[in-house]
């Protein structure tokens, strides 16, 4: 699988998010945040700067979902990528 342009397929990573009080946040709460955390399965032609591997944070309002082969990809824009760690 090849993404073209500036498109990057990640496969998201589901985190546990735990306040500062130390309660841990349920998975719909965490749904709540605009930002998700993904990491790289292949990333397009035209991307220089995010590698296959990275992990990363990504708007999700952007993103949009793809079953390949019978596994369940998100799909996103270089550009609504908001930090590569």
């Amino acid at each position: 699988m090849q993404p073209i342009g500036k498109y990057l397929v990640i496969k998201t990573i589901d985190e546990e998010i735990k306040s500062d009080a130390g309660f841990i946040l349920s998975g719909a709460d965490a749904d709540a945040f605009r930002y998700k955390k993904g990491v790289v399965i292949e990333s397009g032609t035209d991307v220089t700067v995010i590698k296959k591997d990275d992990e990363l944070y990504y708007d999700k309002s952007y993103s949009f979902t793809m079953i390949i082969n019978d596994v369940q990809y998100t799909i996103i824009r270089e550009a609504d990528v908001v930090v590569v760690l």
